[in-house]
């Protein structure tokens, strides 16, 4: 299947890049990679917030058929990892919007916002308002960390600062949905489900990971990591990779310590599937494509090994890479493919070995698994009542080379649109909005009693 050319041309007029700060304090790196650990379990998250969280209402207005709630709580992660969210996300801002009138019990979904979604109106205007039309379904509305009231002064537009920025997101967006849930729960809403579309699919599905009750989701036009986002998607090409790739080559820690700490080690890992995934990505030729994978697996040794001998896998890695930029034709082709992608005629000397953009990749598509990887979160706990809607020609989730949903939650069901993500987005609401109707019945039928 190929891509929708629609995708391709809407990238091309947007002309911010992704990142621009770079990677993020690598001490913000280890926080977030440890906490990962932590929400990566359900079990070790039953405890993280409170039952009774405090959740405050500060203005209530009256629609003509529904009642707009709008109401704020501080993320529990400022408590648990403080000082990781900017000043101005730590206050966590939502719309919630109640029909007038039940159709059938008093059901609830949350949106999560997808990539530059800023405030509320978008989600209220094409899905909240006609759910209540359609359904008699309320639903609340979270604001983003990063996002609307909650944006760093400094930050442009939707544009995240650092790649750390996204992981605090989602770390954030788990547990503030959490709070959200045992809220609605205590206020008599029920059944409760979570939506969301792109970045927002993404990141309610992080979010239901960590629920312990069997809860409808519906995750429209986002898929099992967001690694090949920003590798091998249409986004890849808005990514400042010049200032990661600085940032990588200047400052070891993100080689020799950083890189240790990234656990998830699937099939279409970086340190499994290195030379498949990166080396076409760029292009390379067999015997290089074949060199460059070598490089991530001596370093994967390297993490295992330990000590001496993990030095020493090290130090053969960088002894091999220095044999490649001795070599010709590999580094003509690495610099070709370097000049085709940053428009430079040479790699820069101050900071550059021929395979660096190579690795920056291969180094994102690890800290990005290791971050938002369904496969290193837990199985959400019935995922019958999971209805995944995607788009068959989508350039900004691919699906080839990673683990499928399918494979990582089976039982779930995917359901597939016509046409790219642009189109699938502006056009197909309607059919997002009937996989949550489906979704919620779905659940009403199997657990008619659990509430």
């Amino acid at each position: 299947m190929g891509v929708s050319r629609l995708d391709v041309f809407y990238r091309r007029l947007l002309l911010t890049k992704l990142f621009i700060g770079g990677w993020g304090k690598p001490e913000d790196l280890k926080r977030i990679f440890e906490f990962r650990k932590i929400v990566g379990d359900r079990e070790k998250c039953k405890t993280l917030v409170p039952e009774d969280y405090p959740v405050y209402i500060n203005k209530t207005e009256e629609l003509t058929d529904c009642f707009v709630h709008n109401g704020y709580f501080i993320s529990p992660l400022e408590h648990l990892v403080p000082g990781i969210l900017p000043p101005e996300a730590v206050k966590a801002r939502f719309q919630f919007l109640v029909p007038k009138k039940w159709q059938k019990n008093r059901p609830v979904c949350i949106h999560l916002a997808g990539t530059g979604d800023h405030f509320f109106w978008r989600r209220r205007t094409l899905m909240a308002r006609p759910m209540i039309k359609e359904a008699g379904m309320a639903s609340l509305l979270l604001e983003n960390p990063y996002y609307g009231y909650r944006k760093p002064k400094d930050q442009l537009r939707s544009c995240l600062k650092n790649v750390s920025d996204l992981f605090v997101m989602g770390g954030a967006l788990i547990l503030e949905s959490t709070v959200l849930l045992r809220w609605l729960e205590r206020e008599g809403y029920w059944p409760l489900g979570m939506t969301g579309i792109s970045m927002g699919g993404y990141m309610a599905s992080l979010a239901v990971t960590d629920w312990p009750k069997p809860i409808p989701l519906v995750p429209c036009l986002s898929w099992s990591t967001a690694s090949s986002v920003f590798t091998t998607g249409v986004l890849s090409r808005a990514v400042n990779w010049t200032e990661l790739e600085k940032q990588y080559a200047v400052n070891s820690v993100y080689e020799r310590e950083i890189i240790k700490l990234l656990e998830y080690c699937g099939a279409d890992s970086f340190k499994m599937k290195s030379e498949d995934t990166l080396g076409h990505l760029l292009g390379l030729p067999g015997d290089l494509r074949m060199s460059v994978g070598q490089h991530f697996k001596v370093m994967g040794e390297s993490e295992i090994g330990g000590g001496l001998e993990g030095q020493r896998a090290g130090d053969r890695g960088h002894r091999f890479l220095s044999s490649i930029n001795s070599t010709g034709t590999s580094t003509d082709h690495l610099a070709s493919v370097h000049s085709a992608n940053h428009g430079k005629k040479t790699v820069s000397a101050s900071f550059c070995r021929p395979s660096l953009h190579l690795e920056s990749v291969g180094f994102m598509k690890g800290v990005m698994d290791e971050c938002t990887h369904m496969a290193n979160f837990s199985v959400p706990v019935d995922t019958s009542l999971i209805i995944v809607v995607q788009a068959k020609e989508d350039a900004y989730i691919p699906r080839a080379g990673v683990l499928g949903l399918q494979e990582i939650w089976p039982g779930c069901e995917i359901r597939y649109l016509n046409g790219g993500h642009i189109s699938a987005y502006l056009f197909k609401q309607n059919v997002f909005r009937q996989a949550i109707y489906d979704a919620f019945n779905r659940f009403c039928r199997k657990y008619p009693n659990l509430h």
